[in-house]
């Protein structure tokens, strides 16, 4: 039997394709060849406010679509997260999407506690992120703060082991060849289910 794998594609534009969207695609595509059932979130095609207080976010509830995301999130093997780096880090609505997928109860038990337990144990996840700049440059020079951030601090503390990392850089000069490599690295991930 297959794993269940829920992939999260974060670019905000929804309205035309971006190389996000084609690494997104191949990997789902090599994930279904294999036989593991996914299921594809997409933020960008999502309405939904953002938070303002910490207290929406301790007691307040996600809108409907959200709550399926959570709930999806919780049957998951194994996470894929897909998103361009902005600014250093992910873009504002997929940091605004999570800040309501993971709220206190899906994630961990206690966010207050800085070791308490995370609720996600068991499962997975792998980030894909874009960029603009050269991989090594952000991983080497910049620390790789905004995937440390997501790795540790959100999918981390969350139980979720192992997160892997694909970081692709200079996104913006990548010849068809190289996408279309990229595809295929991504489509090996998809039916492995890493």
């Amino acid at each position: 039997m297959g794993a269940r794998i829920l992939l999260i594609q974060g670019h905000p534009d929804c309205h035309r394709p971006h190389l996000c969207h084609a690494l997104a695609h191949a990997y789902v595509e090599g994930a279904r060849d294999a036989g593991h059932e996914v299921d594809v979130v997409e933020p960008a095609r999502m309405s939904f406010p953002l938070l303002t207080s910490p207290s929406e976010w301790w007691h307040g509830s996600p809108p409907p679509q959200l709550a399926a995301v959570q709930e999806a999130i919780q049957h998951a093997d194994h996470l894929v997260f897909v998103y361009p780096l902005w600014m250093g880090d992910m873009p504002a609505l997929l940091r605004g999407f999570l800040e309501h997928v993971t709220r206190p109860g899906v994630f961990m038990d206690d966010p207050h506690r800085p070791f308490g337990a995370g609720l996600l144990g068991g499962r997975s996840a792998r980030l894909v992120v874009s960029m603009e700049m050269p991989a090594v440059v952000y991983r080497w020079g910049y620390g790789g703060y905004g995937v440390k951030m997501m790795r540790r601090q959100i999918l981390g503390r969350a139980g979720i082991r192992p997160v892997r990392t694909t970081l692709i850089g200079r996104a913006h000069a990548l010849s068809a060849e190289r996408v279309a490599t990229w595809g295929d690295h991504l489509r090996r991930l998809g039916a492995s289910a890493v």
